[in-house]
């Protein structure tokens, strides 16, 4: 009889648990929406209001060494602060800062974009987004606990980062092939931060949760719209 009751008890507290980790998950992605919104909508502003050429033109003219380390620092503040502090108002605060800089540095390739091909840059949405809800389906549907793939993303994307460097200070073009190996690296990390949402995040990093995927999601927008800027040349 005992036993049975204490099976009651666990089987409940897994019901408890589940129902928590459910609603973690659904502020994750209501907010991992806010972000994509309030990207679209900056830069819908860039460019409505003649604000994009300006700060393209700026951004092209300057090193992009610069602007990739300033990015990278802002990034890693950002990400630092979703995950660590106990503040509401910090985490809130780390995320539309990582947004808003996101908006920024993606200027210059959509000004390119909406320049030299037109269309592209809807194309390059859709198949992003196609592509997010894919990998998303598939960790919810297998399980799978994709952790081990944080090792093969730190090491990838230092080799990302040399190559680029490289291709800055040398002055050589990575080409289509570097693009389509970005595509499956930010692939790799959608389904890295989507395993990690369903298992390890605390219930309480809703904010940075998000920010983890619209990391992702953003590299692998970049990339695939810069394969279809390569594509056409």
């Amino acid at each position: 009889m005992s036993d049975q009751y204490y099976t009651g008890d666990s089987a409940s507290g897994v019901r408890a648990r589940g129902s928590s980790r459910a609603d973690f998950i659904t502020r994750t992605y209501s907010h991992l929406f806010g972000a994509v919104t309030a990207f679209t909508l900056l830069e819908l502003y860039y460019f409505k209001s003649g604000l994009a050429e300006t700060m393209a033109s700026a951004m092209l003219g300057t090193s992009w060494l610069l602007v990739l380390g300033a990015f990278m620092v802002t990034s890693w503040v950002a990400s630092r602060a979703a995950h660590t502090s106990e503040s509401v108002g910090v985490q809130y605060a780390a995320l539309g800062g990582f947004v808003l800089a996101e908006s920024i540095i993606f200027v210059p390739l959509l000004f390119i974009a909406n320049t030299v091909a037109p269309g592209a840059i809807q194309s390059a949405a859709t198949v992003t987004l196609v592509g997010f809800a894919g990998l998303t389906a598939v960790a919810f549907s297998v399980r799978t606990d994709f952790s081990f793939l944080g090792a093969f993303l730190r090491w990838g994307g230092i080799v990302a980062i040399l190559m680029i460097v490289g291709s800055v200070m040398f002055g050589f073009h990575m080409g289509t092939w570097f693009s389509v190996g970005m595509i499956g690296f930010a692939g790799t990390a959608i389904l890295y931060d989507t395993s990690n949402v369903i298992h390890h995040f605390p219930e309480d990093r809703h904010v940075g949760a998000a920010l983890e995927l619209f990391a992702s999601v953003a590299l692998m927008f970049w990339y695939v719209l810069s394969f279809f800027l390569n594509s056409r040349d």
